[in-house]
This record gives structure tokens, sequence and C-alpha cells, in this order.
């Protein structure tokens, strides 16, 4: 509420000052309508994954498949990057859910340091690219970027993020290798009493429902001139309700959908208030002209870094705005004017994937916002411990950033 009725007040004593029509008072919210129309609906895509009962296969595939901690984290992580994919926030509790009365099975000591990494790393992936995940379309809204273009470029950064938050997992179950032998054993035990019923088929559903949708959007944002974020909140609800016909579920998505709207969007109200006063905000400072400042300071800071620098400094901004409250969409929004100026004629496709890449490591680290929030409530433990946690695999991930921004400027 604090930053809400900062912009509140800051965008309205600018367009007094600059003389504005007082129908911009009213006009101005409307930036950020879109992005929180999405934000409403996107849940109503884990509906078909709830009552699909998806979660129940991921825990046979545990039980029938798992033999080792190293094997156990990737497949964690991967549940994780898999569900976020298509369910965004609502991916933290189905994964935890869904593998965490597993998680006895292995010689694991800090159990919530363990699956919390696990997790969030395996969550935060999927963001660059998922058209379902609100800043991907706020994103590329600002920049005008078309979908189809970056998708590639991204694709190749998420994956090797995952592949890195894999790769450096290795060194976490060293702690373990002492009671890992003596373990064994009971795991094998443990596993010939495992109930039948794991079919890898129905993964499958999730895996083509992702492809599908993509597929869907990809196309439909080549042939019509739509904002990104209007295409797919006009595609949720329907492909949500096709998918539970599928299976058998179309009656409890409609009682699904009505308590979505009864109990999540209330919850919102405080999160829908800041991205609308954001919207005023960006709005007010460019009909009073205000922005102007902004741009300056901002090519002024390119012309003395130099844009392959300025790329480098690019993906900490949202990242540092994350540690006094501001979602990575509104740090960028606020930027956004100022490198439509210069940067964005010069490597439109490369600013949209530093852009995005520098909104992962705020979900990773910052302590105020929803992941962390909802991943502490789910393990019972503070914000800004969860944000340690993720501190080393933060700077790993935003030195692999760096690298691929400045190969992909060097190629295009």
């Amino acid at each position: 509420m604090l930053f809400g009725g900062f912009f509140l007040s800051a965008g309205s004593l600018m367009l007094f000052l600059s003389h504005a029509q007082v129908i911009h008072f009213v006009t101005s919210f409307g930036e950020m309508i879109q992005m929180v129309t999405l934000f409403a609906l996107i849940p109503i895509l884990s509906l078909p994954i709830r009552y699909g009962h998806y979660s129940d296969e991921v825990r046979g595939l545990i039980q029938q498949k798992i033999n080792s901690p190293k094997q156990f984290y990737a497949l964690t992580s991967g549940i994780s990057f898999f569900f976020s994919s298509f369910m965004n926030l609502a991916a933290l509790p189905m994964t935890y859910q869904s593998i965490y009365s597993s998680v006895s099975q292995f010689p694991i000591t800090n159990k919530n340091r363990y699956l919390s990494r696990a997790i969030t790393h395996g969550y935060a992936m999927p963001l660059l690219w998922s058209p379902i995940t609100p800043i991907v379309g706020t994103v590329l809204y600002l920049t005008g970027t078309a979908y189809s273009k970056v998708l590639p470029y991204l694709l190749l950064l998420s994956i090797g993020g995952l592949l890195l938050d894999w790769g450096t997992a290795n060194r976490i179950p060293r702690f373990m290798n002492g009671h890992w032998q003596k373990t064994r054993k009971e795991i094998a035990v443990s596993k010939s009493g495992t109930i039948a019923g794991y079919h890898s088929a129905k993964l499958l559903h999730i895996a083509g429902a992702i492809l599908l949708l993509n597929g869907i959007i990809t196309l439909l944002d080549h042939y019509f001139n739509v904002s990104f974020l209007f295409l797919v909140s006009l595609i949720v609800l329907p492909f949500a309700y096709f998918w539970s016909a599928l299976i058998g579920q179309a009656k409890p998505f409609f009682s699904g959908v009505r308590h979505h709207f009864q109990t999540y969007i209330p919850k919102m109200q405080n999160q829908f208030f800041i991205f609308l006063t954001a919207g005023f905000f960006i709005t007010a400072l460019r009909v009073s002209h205000a922005d102007a400042i902004v741009t300056q300071w901002v090519d002024m800071l390119i012309q003395v870094t130099g844009l392959r620098v300025f790329l480098v400094v690019l993906p900490f901004i949202p990242f540092a705005l994350a540690f006094i409250g501001l979602h990575p969409a509104v740090g960028l929004a606020l930027i956004s004017e100022a490198l439509r100026s210069q940067v964005l004629h010069q490597s439109p496709i490369v600013v949209t994937v530093a852009m995005l890449g520098g909104a992962i490591p705020a979900f990773l680290m910052g302590p105020y916002n929803a992941t962390l929030g909802m991943m502490s409530s789910l393990i019972d433990e503070k914000p800004f411990t969860l944000s340690n946690w993720n501190f080393s695999f933060t700077m790993l991930y935003l030195a692999l950033l760096t690298v691929f921004v400045q190969c992909i400027y060097s190629i295009l």
C-alpha cells in the first residue's frame, strides 16, 4: 500500500503541475490493466492439473525411478520447472505437495533448505519464456518485440539456467555421503511396497498442453496485431476449460473458477493496487513529459559506459528494486520509456532478453515478492532466509546471463 500511495500521489502531482486535462486522471490507470487481468486469470490454468491428479503421478515417479539424493534434487527442480511453465505461482505448492512425502527416503539433514532451493530454482527458469507469465507479456508489451523472435533465445537461457542448477547441485549432497550407503537398502525396501499406478503417459499431458498453448499463442501473436497480454488473457479460460473437459472434469472446473474469483481475487487486491497505481505513475510521467529526465539520465549512462556495459548493468535494475518491494514488472516499466529512445532501436531482441533475464534474480532473492512469500509459508521459514539460500545460485545465474547477453549481442 505504501508504494501504491506514493505512485498515486506522485502521479497526480505531476499531472496537476503539467496542467493535464481531467480525463488524464482517469485514463492514466490503463497502463497496467492488461497485466492485472492476466494476473487474475492465470491461476485458472492450474485447475485441470489439480483435478487431473497429476501430482499423484509425480509421487509414483519418485517412488519407482529415483535412487539417490542427486537424482531427487534434479527431479524436484525439473518438476517445478515443468509445473511453472503452465501454472505460474501455483507451481510452488503443487511441487511441494508432490514431493514432500518422499524427501524422508533420502539422508538430507536440512530438508527445508534442500527443498526450497530445488523448487524455487526450477520454478524461476520458465518465467523467462512462458507466455502465461505476466512478466513476459509485460516486457514484450513495453519493448514491442514479437514473441516468436525472442522465444528461441529465452528457451536457450532457461534450459541453461536449469542445467546450471543441476550442475551446482552436485555439491549439495557431499555431506550426505557418509549416510547414503546405510540408507540405500532401506529405500529399496520402501520401494518394494510402492503401490502400482504410475503412468508416465499422464505426465505427457502437461508437456503436450504446454507445447499446444505456446503454439497457439505464437501463431495468434504472429497473425493478429493485438497486445500479447490481451491475447494470452483471452486464451486462458477456454484453454483451461477444454483441457478439463477432455479429462472429464468440466463440472468441477466451473465451481473451481467461481471459487477462484471469490477467494483469490480479494487476496490479491493490494498487489493489483500497486500495479494499477504504478501504471498511473508511468503514464503521468509521459503525459507531463517528466519522463524526458529519466530518458536523459539513461542516455547519459549509455554514452558514458557504452551499450555493452549498459547491457551488463540493465539486469541489476529490477534485481535491486526487488529489495525495496517492487515487482520486476513495475521496475522494468519505470525505465522502459527511457530505453525506447535509443537502446531498443539498436538491439531490441538483446534488450528484451536482458530485461526478462534480469527479472529472474528478483524472483529468486526479492524478500518481498510472492515467490519467496509463498515458499516461506510452505516450509515455515523467513523469506530473508530463503533469499540467502538462493544467493550463490543467483550470482552464478547472473554471470551466465551476462555472458549469454554479450554473446547474442555480438551475433545479432
